[in-house]
Formats: C-alpha cells, structure tokens, sequence
C-alpha cells in the first residue's frame, strides 16, 4: 500500500512537471542520473594480500599442477605447453581428476570452455559438475578428460563467413594447454580453441597459435647462425589498454551509449582535454578504488598488470601489465575486457572500451608491444654487449622492418575496424598510413651498414663495421630516448609498438598478422643467406650483412621519423608507394588478396576458406555496426531532439505573442532576438527530419545490394556521412534549447562528473 501510495506521488509529480512543460520525461531521466551521481561514495575496497602472495590464486598453474596432479599428467601438461606434444587421452582423465579437486577446493560449482569467437567478445556455456544416475539417485561431482578436452557449441550461433554446412551447425570447442585454466566467480573456465564441425578455425585463437609456431620455427633457425643452443624461440606481447569511465547512471541515460559504446552525438564541453591537465594527475578517488579492485581481480587470475594512471582525455585512464608470452596476452586482454566490465557494476560505473566514444577529445587504443626471446634468455630486439650479439640484434630488427614494408597493407587490415577509423588520423593516434620509427641514431647505424661493400668484406672493413658500428649500438640506444606519436609502428629500445591497434580490438588479430609476415620474413631470409654461402662461397657473416644492405636499401620508404600529424606526410607517403586506407571497407581488402592468402596458406596459419570467411564477417560486422548506429541516431535525433526543439520552440513562440500584445506593431524590434532563434531551431528541425528520412532510404538501397564488399562500400560512404550533417544540428540545438529541456546527458557532466 505505502509503495503504491509512493507510486502515485511520482505520478503526480511528473504530470505537474509534463504540465507546467517546465521539463520533459527524458530530462527528468538526466536530471535524476545527475542527482544520483552526486550521491555516490567511493565503494570500500580491502587489500587481500601482497601482490605477490595472491597473484595466480585462481589459476591452474604450475604450483596447482604440481598439487592435483600425478607427475606423469603433470609431465604432459609441460610436454604440451613447451613442445607442443598431444596428450594422451587417458592422461587427460587423469589432468581432468586433479583440474577437479582443484576447482572445488576453491568452491567452484559449474565448468565451461571459454573461446574467442569472432564476434570480439568472449564466449562460455556453463555446465555443472553435478550429475545424478538416471533415476535421479546418486548425486555426484563428475568431471572427465571428454569435458576437458572438447565441448559442442551451436556454431551457426556465432561468426562463420559461410563456414559450416547446413545440415550439421556444430562446432567445437578443443582445450588449449597452454593457456592454463582460471576460476571466474565459481566457474572454471578451460581457454580453448573453436573450430567448425569441418575443422576450419571459427575464432581469433587457432590462427595466432598456429602464427606463433611458424615464427618459432623460423626465427630458432635464424638463431642457429648466432647461438647453436636455442631451441625455441617465443613472442612476447605487452598490451596497454586505455578506456573510458562514465557514471553508470550517466550513461544508462544515453542511448547511444547504452546501444552503441559511444555517443553519436553531444556538443563539446567548453573545458575538454585543452590544459591537459588529467593526464597523469591525482587520480580520482571513487576510479581509484576501481583500479584497486580491478587489479586484485587481475591478480586472482594471474594477469601481471603493473601500470595504472590518467590518460589524456577527462575520465580517460590506462592499465598495463607486465609483457608474457603472446597468446596467453592476448588471452589476459580479453579476459581484462570482461572483468573490468564486471567490477565497473560494482562502483556504479560504465566502462567504454569504444575507439572514439566522445567527440573532440582523445581516443583510446591498444598499444601492443611486441618482441620475441629465445630458451637461452635473450631479447632478440635488444640490443647485446658484444658485436656477435648486436649482429644477432640486427638481423631481426632489420627482418622486422623488411616484413612490414612488404606487408603495410596487410598490417593495416589487422586493425581495420569501424570503431577504429574513427581514431586513426584524428591527430591523437597514428595515420592509417603504415610507417616504421626507428629513431635517428639507429637511422645513422642503417646508413653505415648501407654502405658496406657488396660480396666479401675485406678484414679491416669487416673489424671497422663490427667495432664501430655493431659494437657501439648499446652506446647509442642509451641516447635514444624520443618515443613517436604519428608512426603506428615504433621502435622503443628493446621491442615494436604497435601504436594503431583499437581498444576494443581482441590482439590475436593484430599479434596473428605481425607474427606471420615475421615468420614469412625470417624464412625468405635465411634461404637468402644460405644461397649466398652455398652458391658465393662466403662466410655467414658476410652473407648476413649482404642480405640487410639490400634489405636496408629497399625498406627505406616505410621509415618515418614523425611530423606531428602534419598533412605533408599524407602526400610524401603517396610519393613513395605506401597504402593510406582511411576506412574498413578498403582496408580489408589486403586480407583477401593474392599475396596474402599465400602468405597465410605457405605458413599453414589460415586456409584460403578460412581467410576469406574473415574478411567476410569483418565486413558484415562493419556493416552492422554503421546500421545500428544510423537507426540510433534517427531515433534519438527524431523521438527525443526534435520533440525537446519544438517544445522550446513553442514557448518562444508563447513569448512572442506576449510581447506582441504588449508592444503591439513595435513588438517586431522587441522580439527580434526570439523570432531569429524560433527561425534558427525550425532550420536545424527541417535539415535533422529531412536528412533522417534520406538515411533511412539510402539504408534500404544499401541493404538491396548483391554482395558484402558493396553493401561496405555504401554504408561507409553514403551513409555514415549522413551522421555528422544529423549531429550537427543536434549539436546546434543543445545550445540553443534551455538546459533545463535538453533530455540528453551532456559531454560536460559525462566526462567530468566522477
């Protein structure tokens, strides 16, 4: 009865409110969100342990291995993830016994094979450990080597790019060893692979798995030039992933946040990022308590984060951890994504992983740093003490240079997304051009070596070159100390930065590609060098340094110091040969071109079937997710905009009238400023309805289209640039309507209320 009492006081109070149209349904909705946020309190956040005590608690790992399991499944478990041997499926039974009375130990109830999909999301089906006899009877807590191995979902369910037939939709799911199990809440989640009941790879895992076995191979062999011990050669990845945190109630009351991670519309706040005064400041105390909560989660499940600070845009922040080896990165990373969602419900908050979730200020992407180190303990893009070590250095720092000039248009495709375009060349991120950074003193070093004498080097130039130039790289990288801003591929001293990864990206389809064109890179070399010694008769390190002259000679296009986003790179970039693929649509062409589907297909990485489905659900993704945003933004612009315009507009008009009883003819002079601004709303109205109804049917035409790559092509360049001449009268209005009206949470309470 009191509730129901309650009720019709609300009631009451909003058609007073819808009466007086002092304000409407939607502004009431800002108002209360702003209201609650005011309210908020800093969530209490307990320190667990010492970092180092906790980290890997709720992970299967080496220590809990060595716990559960017998030392014949724990043998084979390491067999697996070192040397890539399949286990034997009665030994599974045994690692599924021990996996078990770990998981409930910790009081976990259910299991299910977490995959990575190609939707960018991650994917479970829970089931659990509970099972009965078939008349019910004894209850039991029962999990095999089968469960562990292989689950069946629906694969018609997710992303397949045609890859199924139609008669049999399964998929399945395959236990990846060596990514180690985790417990999320009270499930055990088994990191696994997807792939069609046909056997094609459906998800971002197999072929970044099947990428780091190719560049281990090649890159062991290289090695073997240098140091006869390495055995194995591993790439490391380092991911920075920077996101946005918005007030949950804030962003409950954007629409376009709520269905599309960013805002599609909103006039700029008057202070924005132009003092640059967040970055790197006092951390807000309520996002604080955030970071520490997220990070003991992180800890729990073994992801090494290290780094937490502001980032340049108000409610902008970054977290980093500590590089690992690069498939289980990439599944931290999108593991992270998931959890940081989950603690942001716990402090009121909504996290925006978006490239480009507001307009004018910074975006936020994913820096990946990558490298590769051998079993005996070296970096081999670090740079070593002795002129053997720094040869070694060079050769795959060259290779590494040499593998992205010949494949710039497919590195940009690995990071082609329709969220993604919005940051690239937004003078915040790198272009879409593709460009090395070296920086100058390693450019000197390249210069030196350009000049070393074609076939054998004589004793003197051969001692001068290793002294002098090889012997001194140390020296010279101390001074190294400029980081670039406009190249998307840099080098930092002992690794590449892959600047122009997205934030939302999952990093196996950026790490598949770089790991792929170095594994290709470092094959071609080596069968260059050995044609040198066996057919020239010259010793390896005359062959070595043959081959990085030519390299260094022909890579010299792709090599850009930086300008500060300035135009002119655009038009040198032209002169000298490189792709500048501003949109997805063009971008992703590289995937399916000849070269590529070779590349791929050579290495064993990705069949031609397997490719092309790729390219095909990355352009349907695309096309989706410019539709969605153009029937929100109709939505928005027409159910919520223009009704709060002519509402406003209608009491100017009440205004007007007043004043024209008052004043009679000279009311014309009086209300001259009002009947401008009643003129000024009815032209932004006009253009927003007009331009909707255009949109919509051009969305149809769109839609009618025979092929994905032409229903792209016209999503990207005939209706998305219907979006800004929408926003833009929207973004008009937002100032011309009284506040108080205006039912859309504005930029200046979204990015500065915390």
């Amino acid at each position: 009865m009191h509730n129901l009492k309650h009720y019709f006081v609300h009631l009451h109070r909003f058609f007073l409110l819808i009466n007086t149209k002092k304000i409407s349904f939607m502004s009431t909705f800002r108002f209360e969100a702003l209201k609650e946020t005011a309210g908020r309190k800093p969530v209490e956040v307990k320190e667990l342990d010492k970092k180092s005590v906790i980290f890997g608690s709720n992970v299967f790992n080496d220590k809990a291995m060595r716990q559960f399991l017998t030392s014949e499944a724990y043998k084979a478990v390491k067999s697996a993830v070192q040397h890539g041997t399949k286990i034997d499926r009665k030994l599974a039974d045994y690692i599924a016994m021990g996996m078990k009375e770990w998981a409930l130990s910790k009081g976990v109830t259910h299991y299910t094979h977490w995959f990575q999909p190609l939707t960018g999301a991650t994917a479970e089906k829970h089931d659990a450990f509970f099972e009965t006899s078939f008349d019910g009877s004894d209850p039991v807590e029962k999990f095999g080597g089968s469960q562990l191995v292989q689950q069946e979902p629906d694969a018609s369910s997710f992303p397949n790019g045609g890859i199924r037939n139609t008669f049999e939709a399964r998929g399945y799911t395959a236990w990846d060893p060596t990514s180690p199990a985790f417990i999320f809440g009270t499930t055990l989640c088994i990191p696994t692979v997807f792939v069609s009941y046909t056997g094609e790879a459906l998800d971002y895992k197999a072929p970044l798995l099947r990428a780091l076995a190719a560049v281990d191979e090649a890159a062991t062999e290289v090695c073997q030039y240098f140091d006869k011990n390495v055995k194995k050669v591993t790439a490391t990845l380092g991911w920075e992933q920077e996101y946005f945190l918005v007030d949950a109630a804030l962003a409950a009351s954007r629409p376009d946040i709520t269905l599309t991670g960013r805002t599609l519309l909103g006039h700029a706040s008057a202070k924005g990022q132009q003092l640059e005064d967040h970055y790197f400041g006092s951390i807000p105390t309520r996002v604080l308590n955030y970071m520490r909560d997220l990070e003991n989660e992180c800890m729990l499940l073994g992801i090494p984060v290290k780094t937490r600070h502001n980032e340049v845009a108000p409610n902008q922040f970054e977290l980093a951890p500590i590089f690992e080896e690069a498939n289980l990165a990439v599944d931290h990373n999108s593991l992270l994504m998931d959890v940081m969602q989950k603690v942001g419900e716990r402090h009121n908050f909504k996290v925006l992983l978006h490239e480009k979730p507001f307009a004018g200020v910074n975006g936020s992407g994913k820096h990946n740093n990558w490298s590769m180190a051998t079993d005996t303990g070296v970096n081999l893009l670090g740079p070593g003490k002795t002129p053997m070590s720094n040869l070694q250095f060079l050769t795959f720092f060259i290779n590494t240079i040499k593998a992205v000039y010949t494949n710039e248009e497919l590195m940009r495709a690995s990071i082609a997304s329709a969220s993604n375009d919005h940051r690239l060349g937004a003078n915040e991120a790198p272009p879409a051009i593709i460009s090395v950074f070296i920086g100058d003193q390693l450019t000197k070093v390249l210069a030196e070596l350009e000049g070393v004498s074609a076939g054998k080097l004589s004793p003197e130039e051969k001692t001068d070159l290793k002294l002098n130039v090889v012997g001194k790289i140390p020296d010279v990288l101390l001074d190294n100390t400029d980081r670039n801003r406009t190249s998307p591929f840099a080098f930092t001293g002992n690794k590449f930065e892959f600047r122009a990864v997205g934030s939302t990206a999952n990093c196996a389809n950026a790490m598949t590609t770089v790991n792929a064109i170095m594994a290709k890179q470092l094959k071609d070399f080596k069968a260059e060098v050995d044609a040198l010694i066996e057919d020239k008769s010259m010793k390896k390190d005359d062959a070595i340094f043959n081959v990085l002259r030519e390299y260094i000679k022909q890579t010299k296009a792709i090599l850009f110091e930086g300008d500060g986003y300035s135009d002119a790179w655009q038009e040198e970039a032209a002169k000298r040969g490189l792709s500048n693929h501003k949109t997805t649509p063009e971008a992703l062409k590289a995937k399916v071109s000849e070269k590529s589907l070779a590349l791929f297909e050579e290495l064993d990485i990705m069949s031609h079937v397997e490719a092309e489905a790729r390219y095909e659900i990355e352009l349907e993704e695309y096309i989706k997710k410019i539709q969605i945003e153009g029937r929100v933004l109709g939505d928005i612009a027409r159910n919520h905009v223009i009704p709060t315009a002519i509402r406003y507009q209608n009491v100017l008009i009440e205004n007007v009238k007043g004043l024209k009883e008052i004043f009679g003819a000279e009311f014309e002079s009086v209300a001259k400023e009002q009947i401008t601004l009643i003129k000024e709303i009815s032209a932004h109205i006009a253009s927003i309805n007009s331009t909707v109804e255009e949109m919509t049917e051009v969305r149809k035409e769109s839609n009618a289209l025979a092929t994905s790559e032409e229903q792209a092509h016209a999503y990207c360049f005939k209706v998305k640039p219907m979006f800004d001449v929408i926003r833009k009268s929207c973004d008009k209005l937002e100032l011309l309507v009284d506040d108080e009206l205006w039912p859309l949470t504005k930029y200046r309470e979204l990015l500065f209320i915390r």
